[in-house]
């Protein structure tokens, strides 16, 4: 598949701003994390602008972006429907628990439900997303158990080293938050190394053979393309990336994303303050290069079944 910048852009930022809500709703609800006016005012204002950032480049792949709101009366059948319905859903309990911890400073029960809600929505919302993908089975390396799962595991990884890096600007020590943000970036990234064996091991879904129905006569291939020039289908679904360039640029993101972000992260939670800073960005700048490239690899590694008709053996 061809890689949409938009698309990866709106993943990625969408992920880690509503990550990064998830944890301070935890951690201000269990009163690990102090929610200050500036900290408080400074998480929100980065996660929502991330969050509506992303939404607004997800339409810049669509054909006419200014229909892009009637997409909003198919929740009963799509995918990227329901995830804009949560998606705006998911903005007025974030709202409302911001105003009640930044405003009032109190949390009982009506906030406490509120930044529940919010932190549920955006979960929610994370996994709509992934399911846009799970959903399609014409696409197999995508129609698979753990499409969600990553998805909302890099959004609670990258949104805690978010979180992490915002609060040490604030002076805020790190210390054992680091450390636990660095287990589930790792955790987050084993994961994604199950994926791919499963993807590279797996076998054909669909083969030339099998969607043309000349098997039995014997080894299909490509004669002559069915069209003169370039049309939709071979532009956004017959991209591909040789399997040497996939693989390095896999060991890049794991580096970077996985490996050089947990390691900043653990000295993060070492040294006080303006070190810890320092550290804390170095693995912001980790994570968001490593999960940048893992979501470029997820479309341009995916494989459409339209590309049995254009040359590709197998997906």
């Amino acid at each position: 598949m061809n890689p949409a910048y938009s698309v990866i852009f709106f993943t990625t930022a969408t992920g880690a701003g509503y990550g990064a809500v998830v944890w301070l709703v935890v951690l201000a609800l269990l009163g690990i994390v102090p929610l200050t006016p500036a900290l408080g005012a400074s998480v929100f204002i980065v996660s929502l602008a991330l969050i509506t950032a992303g939404l607004l480049s997800s339409t810049f792949h669509l054909g006419h972006p200014e229909r892009a709101w009637r997409a909003l009366s198919q929740w009963r059948s799509s995918w990227l429907s329901r995830e804009g319905v949560a998606a705006l859903a998911t903005y007025i309990p974030i709202m409302v628990f911001a105003v009640g911890s930044l405003f009032f400073g109190a949390y009982n029960n009506i906030w406490i439900w509120f930044g529940l809600i919010a932190a549920g929505l955006c979960l929610v919302t994370v996994g709509c997303t992934g399911m846009i993908y799970a959903s399609l089975r014409a696409i197999p390396r995508w129609s698979t158990p753990l499409v969600v799962p990553l998805y909302i595991a890099f959004a609670l990884s990258t949104g805690a080293v978010l979180l992490i890096a915002i609060a040490s600007v604030f002076s805020v020590t790190p210390g054992v938050l680091a450390w636990c943000a660095a287990v589930i970036t790792l955790a987050a990234w084993m994961l994604k190394i199950v994926y791919w064996r499963q993807i590279d091991n797996a076998k054909p879904v669909a083969t030339a053979e099998s969607a043309t129905g000349l098997g039995d006569i014997g080894k299909v291939r490509l004669l002559e393309s069915p069209h003169s020039s370039e049309n939709y289908v071979m532009r956004e679904m017959g991209y591909t990336i040789a399997r040497k360039h996939a693989a390095r640029l896999r060991k890049i993101a794991l580096i970077l994303g996985g490996i050089a972000t947990a390691l900043a992260l653990v000295v993060a939670g070492v040294l006080p303050a303006p070190y810890a800073t320092i550290a804390s960005i170095v693995a912001l700048f980790g994570a968001a290069t490593g999960i940048l490239i893992e979501r470029w690899l997820f479309f341009a590694e995916a494989r459409h079944a339209a590309s049995l008709y254009y040359g590709a053996s197998e997906v």
